[in-house]
C-alpha cells in the first residue's frame, strides 16, 4: 500500500512541476490548481482519496500513521514552496504566509475528496467559487 500512495504523489508531483516549468512559478496557485484538475480527470488517481482510504485502514497502526505524516509533509513542502518561489516572482503578495497556505490547500484537497465520496455536499460551482476565492487572496488580485 505505501508504494501505491507514492507512485501516486510522484505522479502528482511530477505533473505539477512539468506544469509549473511550462507555465510559470509565478502563477503557482492557478497552475497547481489546473493541474490537480487534469491529472485526477486523467489518471482517476486521487491521492487525496488514498490518503483518507489509509487513515481509515490505518486505525492505531503506527507504520501507516507515520508514512501518511511524512508524505503530507512532502505535499506541504512541495506547495509552501511553490508559494514562495511564486512570491519571489511577484505572483503572490509576500505578507502571505506559505506554510499556512500549503495546509489550507491539503485541506482544500482532501474537502474535495470527501465531496466527491459524500455525493451531493459541494457542485462545481461552489468548488469554482473556493478555487476563485482562494485565488483572489493568494494573489491579491481584483476581479
Amino acid at each position: 500500500y505505501f508504494t501505491c500512495l507514492a507512485e501516486a504523489w510522484a505522479r502528482l508531483r511530477d505533473t505539477y512541476t512539468a506544469k509549473l516549468d511550462e507555465f510559470g512559478w509565478k502563477d503557482a496557485v492557478a497552475v497547481i490548481g489546473q493541474a490537480s484538475r487534469e491529472f485526477h480527470a486523467s489518471t482517476g488517481i486521487r491521492p487525496t482519496t488514498l490518503w483518507i482510504q489509509a487513515l481509515s485502514e490505518a486505525g492505531e497502526d503506527e507504520e501507516v500513521l507515520r508514512f501518511l505524516r511524512g508524505q503530507l509533509r512532502e505535499v506541504h513542502a512541495f506547495v509552501a514552496g511553490a508559494v514562495r518561489r511564486a512570491q519571489e516572482l511577484g505572483g503572490i503578495p509576500a505578507d502571505r504566509d506559505p506554510d499556512a497556505e500549503a495546509w489550507i490547500f491539503v485541506g482544500a484537497a482532501l474537502l474535495v475528496s470527501f465531496a466527491d465520496r459524500l455525493g451531493g455536499l459541494l457542485d462545481a460551482d461552489g468548488f469554482a467559487a473556493i478555487a476563485r476565492e482562494r485565488h483572489r487572496w493568494l494573489t491579491g488580485a481584483v476581479d
